[in-house]
């Protein structure tokens, strides 16, 4: 049990699969309410009655397409009245297809702009005027290294993440003095089922195996954050040195791990 935690409701995008799903696991272990969102109702049911039953947790959980604004917008309308607050905001649902530009469907990158920016941007500011008038509350945004370090075949996913952390940079200090933590978690590959819409072929996922970070310890390592003044989580450590390198020299970067850059 972690008292900051305890009794907490945590709003968790994204939660049917991968890190959503540790991170409802773990916050709910903690003494958090999670309140899980995603299209797939089976699995969220599934999560929801697991916690049930190993934490005595209830654990709420709704249905939405987050790439649908207006359905994403009734279904937050109807979070704020059933649970009246939410204390904690995890955007965590994203979502890519890796490609060249040039052999890039607009479809895909539509809905990259949809669920990676457009739905973020949207729960965080229907949200803000609950947290602000508590006084508190806590937002964490799920982003990428590759928002830091863009690379080949992944210049709109890389795009919607360098939003993101622009958008949590600029809200972290608007609201700093206002009770309420801002934190931008930037992630390197994770092993999850997510590469499977990124890059069907599996080549991606094959060359970076051995560098996979585990959901399950980025989602504890997220919740144990809540409710504290954190910038940034960064993880791997080694990939966060080399995106601070590539800030300072991003042409000897390129042209050094041009092979490494190619590997999607």
């Amino acid at each position: 049990m972690n008292e900051r935690l305890n009794g907490k409701k945590i709003l968790i995008t994204g939660a049917s699969s991968g890190i959503g799903q540790y991170l409802a696991i773990h916050a709910a272990q903690q003494g958090g309410v999670p309140i899980l969102v995603a299209r797939s109702t089976d699995r969220l049911a599934i999560i929801s009655e697991k916690i049930k039953h190993t934490f005595g947790v209830t654990c709420y959980w709704y249905e939405a397409d987050l790439s649908n604004d207006a359905e994403w917008k009734d279904v937050i309308d109807r979070i704020c009245y059933d649970h009246g607050s939410v204390d904690a905001l995890i955007n965590n649902a994203g979502m890519a297809v890796f490609d060249l530009v040039a052999d890039a469907k607009w479809q895909d990158i539509d809905r990259m702009l949809s669920i990676n920016v457009k739905s973020l941007f949207r729960t965080t500011h229907q949200l803000l005027p609950h947290f602000l008038q508590q006084g508190k509350g806590h937002i964490v945004n799920i982003a990428s290294q590759s928002g830091k370090m863009a690379t080949p075949k992944s210049a709109v996913y890389s795009a919607t993440k360098h939003a993101v952390l622009g958008f949590t940079n600029a809200l972290r200090m608007e609201v700093e003095k206002k009770g309420i933590y801002v934190t931008s978690v930037n992630l390197g590959p994770v092993r999850t089922n997510f590469f499977q819409q990124a890059d069907p072929s599996g080549n991606y996922e094959k060359a970076m195996d051995r560098i996979m970070l585990d959901p399950n310890r980025v989602a504890h390592k997220v919740i144990n954050s809540l409710f504290t003044r954190q910038r940034e989580i960064n993880l791997p450590a080694w990939m966060d040195s080399g995106s601070k390198f590539y800030s300072l020299a991003p042409e000897l970067m390129e042209k050094v791990m041009q092979r490494q850059f190619n590997k999607k």
